[in-house]
C-alpha cells in the first residue's frame, strides 16, 4: 500500500503519473471511504486530462514494450516467460493496457475499471502468452498511434488545470 500527502498526490497527478491517476476512476462501489473533498477531487477527475497524460503513457507503454522484446534500455527480469512465450507476457500486457486506457482517458476523460469486456479478456490472453507476438506488437503499435495522435489533437487541452487543483488543495 502506498498513501500519499493530498499535495504529493496532486502533483504525481498533474504530471500525468498513470497509475496516480487510476483512484480517480474507481466505481463507487469499490471504495470504502470517500469524503466531500475526495468526491469533489473525483468529480473534476477531467482536470487531470491532457496532452501531458498522452506524453506519459506513450513513454510508459514504449518502456514496457521495450523490456518485453528486449531491445536496448528494455530489461526484463521474467527471462522463463520469454522462453516459454517468446515474450515477456507480463511486460506485453502492462504495455497494452497503458495503451488502451489512456486513449479512453483522453477519448473521453475516464477510465473504466475494471478493464471492460472484450479488452479485459484479450488483455488476460496475451497475459497467459495466448497471444503470438506479431499480433502483440501490432495491438501495441495501433494504441500507441492512437495515442500520438490524440496526443496532437485540439479537442485535448494541453495541460491539466492546476489552478482548480490548487484551489481545491488550498480549500481541502
Amino acid at each position: 500500500m502506498v498513501i500519499y500527502s493530498a499535495r504529493k498526490w496532486c502533483r504525481l497527478a498533474l504530471a500525468a503519473n498513470p497509475t496516480v491517476l487510476l483512484p480517480l476512476f474507481v466505481p463507487d462501489s469499490e471504495v470504502m471511504f470517500r469524503n466531500e473533498a475526495g468526491a469533489e477531487l473525483v468529480g473534476n477527475a477531467g482536470r487531470f486530462v491532457s496532452q501531458l497524460a498522452a506524453e506519459r503513457c506513450l513513454g510508459y507503454l514504449q518502456s514496457q514494450r521495450a523490456a518485453m522484446t528486449g531491445e536496448p534500455g528494455g530489461h526484463t527480469n521474467r527471462p522463463e516467460l520469454v522462453a516459454l512465450h517468446g515474450y515477456d507476457a507480463k511486460y506485453a500486457m502492462h504495455a497494452l493496457r497503458l495503451g488502451l486506457q489512456g486513449v479512453e482517458l483522453l477519448s473521453t476523460g475516464r477510465i473504466s475499471l475494471p478493464v471492460p469486456e472484450p479488452s479485459r479478456t484479450y488483455l488476460r490472453s496475451v497475459r497467459h502468452g495466448e497471444v503470438p507476438l506479431s499480433e502483440v506488437l501490432a495491438a501495441i503499435d495501433a494504441a500507441q498511434a492512437d495515442l500520438e495522435r490524440l496526443r496532437l489533437s485540439d479537442a485535448v487541452p494541453p495541460l491539466p488545470d492546476r489552478a482548480w487543483v490548487d484551489d481545491w488543495l488550498h480549500r481541502s
